[in-house]
């Protein structure tokens, strides 16, 4: 029997996000009207560090951008994509081979033998979410 991907639980997610600061975004549009760039530009805007990985583009919301998770010299709490489900696989491994401990795949990017992957190689992992929702839902709006 194939293991199953286990989504952490809401309380686990907003215990999460409340440590982190550091987040790579790969996938991250320099366009304004993308999704990956308005939920960078939000969850910037709310205090976290955003990490740009995009070929070809030397910079992002003013910060550095790196064309691979591999190039980046800082600190890395979570990788956020913004890719297609079939380049997830090799973003796992290199988040193994990095040592990057947790991988959030916004809605819609769906790899569940990547995820379970990633679970197995001790990352926390959230899937078919989107960051800024969850950050909203979980954290701001509980905040008063």
């Amino acid at each position: 029997m194939n293991p199953v991907y286990q989504s952490p639980s809401l309380d686990d997610i907003r215990g999460y996000l409340q440590r982190i600061h550091h987040l790579a975004v790969v996938g991250l549009s320099p366009k304004d009207t993308r999704p990956s760039h308005r939920v960078a530009s939000a969850m910037q805007a709310v205090g976290y560090h955003i990490i740009p990985v995009r070929p070809a583009v030397e910079q992002i919301l003013g910060e550095r951008a790196y064309a691979t998770l591999r190039e980046i010299g800082q600190p890395v709490d979570l990788v956020n994509v913004f890719r297609a489900p079939q380049h997830v696989d090799d973003i796992v491994d290199c988040c193994i081979e990095m040592g990057y401990p947790s991988l959030w795949l916004q809605d819609g990017v769906i790899n569940e033998p990547a995820a379970v992957r990633a679970q197995q190689a001790g990352l926390f992992v959230v899937m078919d979410r989107c960051i800024y929702r969850d950050y909203n839902t979980l954290i701001a709006r509980t905040d008063g």
